[in-house]
């Protein structure tokens, strides 16, 4: 993590003097079947293409009252966690996550980036979760029949592809590229746009998992959806979070019990009311930089209209929207 450490470090001084995320992120509730957005001005920015944990909203089989109204209005639903990365300049995109919903983000990418290709430059991984690299069956054979798509991965994702099928079979008809990436070892997308991978602790049965800080011109984004407890990283979430403009974090559920028939130790992220409670003496400029995102169907901050999500606003901090626009230029 040196090479995030020595960024911590640079920035520091700089960013807590000016808190520049509110007044730069604009939000607008994109769905699927939307007709073409507002064209965006900017030169380079993010699109939220899905704020849902890996599973989506509603989720399979539920018929809870936090599904059951979302199954009557679908427009209600959500798609999982992705970002779609924009340089309008040079006419590029990328996605970060291939998620089951990638026809679907895919489809709403193009809408703000049209090019030549329908696909993008691209395709960066976090790791070997299912809501996170399945929709790379949409390149195969059987659906798109892609030919050489670069697939960002690290190592153990890298080998995880090659060696196991259905995935290996993209990689030997060579649907999909696999680009090897390090943590900390930054990527140049484009003139403005830089991409490095970040290693952080979280369930590991195949792969390794990272988040990314995405830098432009003018703002530092930082998208991690995954991620066991803050306490577990060897970073401090209040220290980076003054590094960057944007902080995209793991919101998967509210609060313990909130899964009551499963052992929530098994499947381990930060409670939304740790990590609340862990920022709360942060002024209220670096608590506005925080998003959360990767929300389980049983999260109330999922449903607009819940106390618990007016509760986390009031605190200071935001929840990330479908559609929202993140620009990285000013």
């Amino acid at each position: 993590m040196k090479s995030l450490l020595l960024i911590c470090s640079v920035f520091i001084t700089a960013l807590t003097a000016c808190h520049r995320s509110s007044t730069n992120t604009t939000t607008k509730q994109t769905q699927p079947n939307n007709t073409q957005p507002t064209p965006v001005k900017a030169q380079q920015y993010l699109v939220v293409l899905g704020i849902a944990q890996d599973a989506g909203y509603p989720q399979a089989g539920c018929t809870k009252d936090c599904c059951k109204d979302v199954w009557q209005n679908t427009h209600k639903k959500k798609l999982a966690v992705s970002l779609g990365v924009v340089d309008q300049q040079e006419g590029k995109k990328w996605m970060i996550e291939a998620t089951p919903d990638f026809r679907e983000q895919l489809q709403v990418l193009n809408k703000f980036q049209a090019s030549k290709s329908m696909l993008p430059q691209g395709i960066f991984l976090t790791h070997g979760h299912i809501g996170h690299y399945s929709g790379l069956i949409h390149l195969g054979r059987e659906a798109i029949g892609a030919q050489g798509v670069s697939v960002y991965v690290m190592p153990r994702m890298r080998q995880y592809l090659t060696n196991n099928g259905p995935w290996s079979q993209l990689v030997n008809l060579k649907n999909i590229h696999l680009q090897p990436i390090q943590a900390d070892s930054s990527l140049q997308l484009s003139q403005q746009i830089q991409i490095t991978p970040i290693q952080v602790p979280h369930r590991g049965e195949f792969t390794e998992t990272v988040g990314y800080q995405i830098k432009g011109s003018k703002k530092t984004v930082l998208f991690i959806p995954d991620i066991n407890k803050w306490q577990k990283w060897e970073l401090k979430l209040t220290e980076v979070i003054k590094t960057i403009d944007i902080a995209l974090i793991d919101g998967t559920f509210y609060k313990n019990g909130e899964i009551a028939n499963r052992d929530m130790s098994q499947i381990p992220h930060p409670f939304v009311e740790e990590t609340t409670a862990l920022l709360k003496d942060m002024p209220t400029s670096e608590k506005s930089k925080v998003y959360f995102i990767h929300l389980n169907h049983t999260n109330p901050l999922i449903n607009p209209d819940s106390k618990e999500r007016k509760e986390v606003n009031k605190q200071g901090f935001n929840i990330a929207q479908e559609g929202q626009i993140i620009r990285l230029d000013q």
